[in-house]
């Protein structure tokens, strides 16, 4: 049975490969700082789940350390400018052809992976389907990629380990969000809003109490750089007991708007790296929060929008 453990070690295999041409490139002024960091990511990823959390904590604590002074950007491309610009002229939009093979295998995989069984054993955990479709639908990528534009054999790590460089410790940060989130839902950070909430806002309206949760969630994603993360800590203080028991809201409204609430705090955020600091980095912005700086007034305008959609459609007339 494929089991998500089998992303993990693709991970591991890439990480190590990173690590290993920033050791080779004696060129950067600090290899070795690189060279640790993304071998220590990937021992987390590849022996991870044999290890014991006292371990990986501590291999966790090596990580900042070594990138507390921050990390060298690669300047080796696998091709030359004047190379790239031939090829994407010979291509045009098939480039895109690897690129669209990632939702459309991810999403066929979804739909089929979990139907597949073997000697009476599923072919992939049916909890995990999505993950490992993804996964998979990445490793077809990058075979049509080879098989199409047959680039030098190890352009995929260089390449790979350019863009690393470029994003360097934000690429840690979905990781290291999503078990901050669970650690604060464990340890009642909602109960704890809920009686700020009730303590110190002026919360004596239904349009008070659901700004509260729609403004809460997208400042609490700020915070944390995921709405995933933000939502059971919100709603466990704010939507549910007030929201919804207090002001008898539509659960299904309120939930849904306010994860929606939560998505505006993800376009204002360097914490969300993977929406706003690695777009930055692939198209190589002077201005490393580029992209935050021109989402913010679109999110502010939806989340105003949602607030309004929330007062309006939560509430039985």
């Amino acid at each position: 049975m494929i089991r998500l453990e089998s992303i993990y070690l693709l991970m591991g295999l890439m990480l190590a490969g990173i690590a290993i041409v920033n050791f080779r490139d004696m060129r950067s002024h600090m290899p070795v700082r690189n060279t640790v960091f993304w071998a220590l990511y990937a021992v987390i990823f590849l022996f991870g789940s044999h290890l014991s959390d006292f371990t990986n904590g501590m291999l966790v604590l090596l990580m900042v350390l070594t990138a507390s002074r921050g990390l060298a950007t690669s300047s080796r491309d696998a091709s030359t400018p004047d190379a790239r610009a031939e090829s994407a002229a010979r291509w045009g939009n098939r480039l895109f052809v690897p690129v669209l093979v990632v939702p459309v295998a991810t999403f066929l995989g979804s739909l089929l992976l979990g139907r597949v069984v073997i000697g009476g054993t599923a072919l992939v955990d049916p909890k995990q389907v999505t993950q490992v479709a993804l996964g998979l639908a990445t490793v077809l990528a990058l075979i049509t990629a080879l098989v199409m534009l047959r680039p030098p054999i190890f352009a995929p790590i260089t390449e790979a380990r350019r863009l690393m460089d470029s994003v360097g410790w934000a690429a840690v940060l979905p990781q290291a969000l999503a078990a901050l989130g669970a650690l604060f839902a464990a340890a009642g950070v909602g109960k704890i809003i809920a009686e700020l909430a009730t303590t110190y806002l002026p919360l004596g309206t239904p349009v008070a109490a659901v700004t509260a949760y729609a403004v809460g969630m997208a400042l609490f994603t700020i915070i944390m750089g995921n709405a995933f993360a933000a939502f059971p800590v919100m709603t466990a203080g704010i939507g549910l007991p007030l929201v919804v028991q207090q002001y008898h809201g539509d659960v299904v409204v309120v939930t849904a708007i306010g994860m929606l609430s939560g998505f505006c705090g993800t376009l204002m955020t360097p914490m969300a790296a993977n929406f706003n600091i690695v777009p930055a980095a692939l198209l190589e912005l002077r201005d490393r929060y580029g992209v935050i700086k021109a989402q913010v007034p679109t999110a502010l305008m939806l989340l105003a929008a949602n607030i309004v959609l929330l007062a309006y459609f939560a509430f039985p007339r």
